[in-house]
């Protein structure tokens, strides 16, 4: 089999991460570790470990140097190819091999060219075990050409007009860097107007005067030469158009000047790429570079989009102004179609640039070293990936596995070598070849068959000393094929560490996560395979850590005077500390001010320079501590008040007689601040458990610096104590060393057991389980037992993990269950637990309650009874009955909706129920069934009742229509709820005097078959009160009541139409108020504004009128009063062609309308004005005063009239 470590890995905190250093060489499948001893006995097949780059550019001015380095043992021989076929070396005497190297170094600088030696060089290296070989290394000379001579004519534009300005360079190994310069090496300004582009031409979008010189000279800087080529110097020079005229006219024609644009202002045009699209194909994990550069005036701004897709936000970058959007390591998901978008204040253009991410060949899972011992399998795994997909070759020793000797443990499937019962004569080195169009990955992989016994490779009873409370890592370097299986033992006699307390690395190292004082011991480490068995011991030795007990204070001090600082250390017995005194983490100054014994710095004669940061640092050799504090210096001061504050934490707490169940904790009270500590506050933290979590532990009184505290089992304890004094709490201390207490078996047992069953044929029981703190050890797990309460004494039982439920299977229907549930650990049982009854699961009833019988009280309520069914057959807990019942529907209602069945439950084993609530006259059906937790059971025959007649309810509505002097007619709709058959109605009525006094009461028996009915001989101009009900042979229902009135018996008055609504509410009618009125005395307001308007226009047409004329043209009112024979009022005559009205019609001649004839006169509701004299004199007040109550058409004057006035008159 492959070699593997067979303890599951498990991973280091962050704190643990500095310790990882004590770790030995990582042992892996793949890997022989390098230590000396074992390297001198076992083989190993080659393995190249350093080789020259794919494509190496070499100086032709220096030495050429071909790396190619490998280990293994024996160690490898060395050979070369060149291109294809085998180099001799020996035969050219400007070759040499490095010794013991296969390192090629051809010396080129005494004589002999670069160019003689271009090729493609490939290195082997050998040994008895197989070949390895490196990559193809393609060696070429850099080459740094000379810029062709060329004449560049200067340059002639119009400002404003864009220029390009080309660089292209001489093509070089590598390709150079490009830059633009002037005569004195100064690099030229750029910006969104002038910038560079990726192939190094000069781009202007347009051109300023300040663009005229004649040194734009172009650079090209090869890197690998370190040599610097440039270009010819290109004249440039921007006139303006009349000097451009001139100089035309000057000397040159229409045709010879450069560029004949205008410099007026234009939209965008691209100087680069051309057209609206173009494409671009790079490969993945490279840069990907696209440009656009555009010219107009203004300058535009360039942007970038993605089409169908937004930019990568932690991989794209801007370059050049935003001209160049560049996207770092690129992937195939990069593709697609990216747009730039020129803009300025003409316009916009854009140009889309498809994009194509092709990939080189890169490794999905590359084939590891194979180390085998003989006779087992192993596998070869060969996955790349890359566009196009690439194809994958094997070679063995460097040649392909086609043509390579047979072997029979291989055999190849695609990118998979597979062995089989493997022998030494198996062992080569195996190459990969994974290629495509751009490129290829060549990887090697031995296959080592290794028959070894184990080997322990670290020293014989190394000594591990660690602080306690820290981690412990026990090194065990091992190797052996097959590879060994570890173990640990702790002591002569001790059983095997497990992985519950000890973390058991893949290489073979111990892990102790928190070293306790019991952790010293003796170590073995035990390595086995089938060939063999070696073993180590290490010892470990855990130390007190080193704590400051007493750590310096922050001080203020007077200057002149004298301070010291207090730094009292303690520290575990063998080990030896040394203290030491820093000042702002620098050395202490050198002045005999500052006095150092062992504990304490003293300062005298302190200076404003003293002030700052005192650390007084201890160190061991396996730990350091520090603790700080701040000096100021201060003018002589008076002496302060006492500060009262509440204490200081306690410190130096310490744990002595460690007892399974009790500890004694001690420690040292902090300062009181004035305010002596009444008592001090334990509290404990289970850091197995609940770390971070404080709880309550005990209390003692301030006179106490100990306390005895009782333990639980199997919990890691660390202790902090608070103060507290008259003023309040102080912080609490550090926290004290962890004490882990011994396991022991479970105090309680789970809670709040119940069996309950979910399904008929199972029993489920469930408990609250355990809590870490309450385990009292590890290895928590719950017996869970059961059995019938009635059936066979055997109880059932299994063991559970620390799981809440636990699901019995197979049980008979409802039956009662007796169950316990009983805790347990490693280290035993709880004790005995209580015995809790519980049921299996419920099925639903099976039998319907018997001898329905229904008892009908009244018309709205029924009593029902019935037979209980038997015990058995409720297979549940009873929950009670549920009566079915519902009212028989007539044919159209069946039509129109279901039958609406309404539910009634009787809890418990009541054997009868009332009905409430039913429907007089009615016919209904019921049956009852029995409810278990599971549900229903099935129904009982349908019983069937009828209710008797009931009163009804009240007339569904009562309208009073056709009102005249004497009479009243009322209309109604029979009651929604008769209950019954309808014998009769009864109406009863009495008159209401103007006092609200009730008349007699008038009563009147009607048919039940009539829905309408006149009342004649009313009393004229009358209030009456009516109330009305039905009646069956159950008694009288609900009454319903109104109020009318019977029209008035004198001129003017008109009733409201009683019958298009409810009678009238109120006792006394203000006429003013009503709507019918408001609505009339509207239109005629309407009509006088017409009337108004239409004088006005005469007016201006005709003159001026006097006003006895207009009185005698218009004498007749607009608005007539109400008829003295009919009651209504008079309308505005339309007939005869809109003749207006005669004159003096109903109106007295004295132009008065008397109260009795007329109530609502329009005069009663115009606004009383003080009279006013228009411009003409004309006298226009009594038309509109109110003391006589003057017809409303007199408010007009000689002038015409104001339409705002005339509606004044009326508001």
């Amino acid at each position: 089999m492959q070699l593997k470590i067979m303890p599951k890995k498990k991973r280091l905190s962050a704190g643990r991460v500095p310790l990882i250093l004590f770790l030995c060489q990582m042992i892996s499948a793949l890997e022989v570790p390098l230590d000396p001893k074992l390297l001198e006995d076992l083989v190993q097949p080659p393995t190249i470990t350093q080789q020259s780059p794919k494509d190496y550019i070499i100086d032709p001015r220096e030495n050429i140097v071909i790396q190619c380095e490998a280990k293994g043992k024996p160690p490898p021989s060395f050979s070369w190819t060149r291109n294809g076929t085998h180099f001799d070396i020996d035969k050219d005497p400007l070759v040499t091999m490095k010794p013991g190297s296969g390192t090629l170094i051809i010396n080129i600088m005494s004589e002999g060219k670069a160019e003689t030696y271009e090729g493609v060089y490939q290195c082997t290296a050998r040994n008895e075990r197989g070949a390895a070989i490196s990559n193809n290394i393609v060696i070429r000379p850099s080459r740094s050409p000379l810029w062709t001579k060329e004449k560049l004519e200067p340059m002639i534009l119009r400002n404003g007009q864009p220029l390009v300005l080309p660089c292209r360079p001489p093509i070089g190994l590598p390709p150079p860097i490009i830059f633009w310069m002037d005569n004195s090496f100064q690099r030229l300004p750029q910006s969104e107007r002038v910038s560079q582009g990726l192939n190094g031409d000069l781009y202007f979008s347009n051109v300023l005067p300040e663009d005229t010189r004649e040194d734009y000279i172009c650079y090209a800087r090869f890197n690998h030469t370190q040599t610097i080529q440039q270009k010819q110097p290109i004249s440039v020079k921007v006139i303006s158009v009349d000097e451009l005229n001139d100089t035309i006219a000057a000397n040159l024609s229409d045709t010879e000047f450069y560029g004949a644009k205008s410099s007026r202002e234009r939209p965008p045009t691209f100087l680069t790429p051309e057209g609206n699209a173009s494409n671009k194909e790079e490969l993945r994990g490279n840069v990907l570079s696209l440009e656009c550069i555009a010219e107009g005036l203004p300058t535009p701004i360039i942007y970038w989009i993605k089409e169908d897709g937004i930019l990568p936000i932690n991989r794209t970058f801007y370059r050049n102004f935003k001209k160049t959007l560049q996207i770092i390591h690129v992937s195939e998901a990069d593709s697609g179609n990216y747009q730039c978008i020129a803009k300025n204040a003409l316009g916009a253009i854009h140009h889309t640039i498809s994009v194509t991410v092709k990939a080189a060949p890169y490794w999905i899972m590359a084939p590891q070293n194979l180390v085998l011992s003989p006779g087992e399998d192993g596998t070869l795994i060969c996955r790349a990936n890359g566009n196009p997909k690439p194809r994958i070759s094997w070679l063995t020793n460097g040649v392909p596995v086609e043509i390579a000797p047979d072997d029979p443990s291989r055999k190849i499937d695609g990118d998979t070598i597979i062995f089989s019962n493997v022998q030494e004569r198996s062992s080569a080195v195996y190459q990969c070849n994974a290629s495509n169009e751009y490129g290829y990955l060549l990887a090697n992989a031995f296959v080592n068959v290794l028959a070894e016994p184990p080997r322990i490779l670290t020293s014989a009873n190394t000594l591990y000393q660690v602080i306690a409370n820290r981690p412990a890592l026990l090194d065990c370097a091992f190797f052996g094929s097959p590879l060994p299986t570890i173990e640990w033992f702790k002591g002569a006699k001790g059983s095997a560490l497990h992985e519950d307390i000890y973390v058991l690395h893949e290489n073979g190292t111990l892990e102790i996560p928190v070293a306790q004082k019991d952790s010293t011991g003796t170590y073995t480490c035990v390595a086995r395979n089938k060939l063999g068995m070696a073993k180590n011991d290490v010892h470990l030795e855990i130390k007190d850590p080193t704590r400051i007990i007493k750590q310096p204070e922050y001080a203020i001090v007077q200057r002149g005077s004298t301070v010291s600082f207090e730094c009292k250390v303690k520290h575990d017995q063998t080990l030896v500390p040394t203290v030491m005194w820093l000042k702002d983490n620098g050395e202490l100054p050198s002045d005999e001010r500052f006095t150092v014994d062992k504990e304490q710095l003293v300062v005298a004669d302190v200076s404003d320079d003293d002030g700052g940061t005192y650390t007084c640092v201890a160190n061991t050799t396996l730990d350091s501590v520090s603790a700080s504090a701040v000096l100021s210096v201060v003018a002589p001061t008076p002496t302060p008040a006492p500060i009262y504050d509440v204490p200081n934490p306690p410190f130096d707490l310490e744990l002595t007689n460690q007892l399974d169940k009790s500890v004694q904790l001690s420690w040292t009270p902090g300062n009181d601040n004035n305010s002596p500590i009444t008592k001090f506050i334990i509290e404990y933290e289970d850091t197995m458990h609940q770390a971070g979590l404080w709880h309550y532990q005990a209390e003692v009184s301030g006179t106490q610096t100990t306390a005895q505290l009782k333990l639980s089992p199997y919990v890691n304890y660390s202790f902090r104590v608070m103060a507290v004094n008259g003023i309040g709490r102080s912080l609490p201390s550090q926290a004290s060393e962890q004490y882990l207490t011994k396991a022991a078996e479970p105090d309680t047992n789970p809670t709040a057991v119940e069996g309950l069953g979910s399904e008929p044929d199972n029993l489920v029981i469930t408990w609250k389980p355990l809590n870490g703190f309450e385990s009292n050890g590890p290895g928590l797990q719950y017996k869970v037992s059961w059995r019938q309460k009635d059936g066979d004494d055997e109880w059932t039982s299994v063991f559970v993990a620390n799981v809440s439920k636990y699901i019995v299977s197979g049980t008979p229907t409802f039956v009662p269950y007796l169950i316990k549930v009983q805790a347990l650990n490693d280290a035993g049982f709880a004790p005995e637990p209580a015995v809790v009854m519980g049921h299996s699961g419920e099925d639903l009833p099976m039998v319907a309650p018997g001898n329905v019988r229904v008892n009908v009280v009244n018309s709205t309520l029924a009593e029902v009874h019935w037979d209980p069914v038997p015990l058995k057959s409720i297979r549940g807990h009873l929950q009670g009955y549920r009566i079915y019942y519902w009212k028989a529907q007539n044919s159209s209602k069946r039509n129109r909706r279901h039958i609406e069945k309404k539910i009634l439950t009787f809890q418990g084993s009541k054997t009868h129920g009332m009905l409430p609530g039913l429907e007089p006259f009615s016919h209904y059906t019921l049956n009852v069934r029995v409810v278990n937790g599971k549900g229903e059971g099935p129904a009982s025959p349908d019983k069937v009742f009828n209710t008797p007649e009931g009163v009804p309810s009240a007339p569904s509505s009562l309208k009073i229509v056709n009102p005249t002097l004497d009479s009243l007619t009322l209309e109604w709709d029979p009651p929604s709820h008769p209950n019954g058959i309808l014998t009769e109605y009864t109406l009863k009525y009495q008159p209401i005097n103007s006092t609200h006094e009730l008349g007699p009461l008038v009563d009147l028996k009607i048919p039940a078959n009539k829905t309408r009915w006149t009342l004649k001989n009313l009393n004229v101009s009358t209030r009456y009160k009516f109330y009305f009900y039905a009646q069956t042979s159950a008694g009288s229902g609900s009454q319903i009541t109104e109020e009318a009135v019977t029209t008035v018996d004198e001129a003017g008055i008109l009733p409201p139409d009683v019958g298009a609504g409810k009678a009238m509410a109120s006792r006394q009618v203000d006429i003013a108020t009503q709507g019918w009125f408001i609505g009339l005395m509207c239109a005629v307001a309407l009509l006088i504004l017409i009337l108004l308007i239409v004088c006005f226009i005469r007016r201006n047409k005709g003159g001026k009128y006097p006003v006895k004329e207009k009185e005698d043209a218009h004498a007749d009112p607009e608005i007539q009063p109400m008829k003295e024979d009919d009651g209504t009022f008079g309308e505005y005559s339309d007939a005869e062609d809109h003749k207006p009205l005669k004159k003096g019609s109903r109106t007295p001649s004295d132009r008065t309308v008397k109260k009795e004839d007329s109530d609502d006169s329009l005069v009663d509701y115009g606004e009383g004005v003080n009279g006013q004299f228009n411009e003409d004199g004309s006298f226009i007040g009594q038309y509109s005063g109110k003391k006589e109550k003057e017809p409303a058409e007199g408010n007009e004057s000689s002038e015409a009239p104001s339409p705002v006035n005339a509606m004044n008159s009326f508001v």
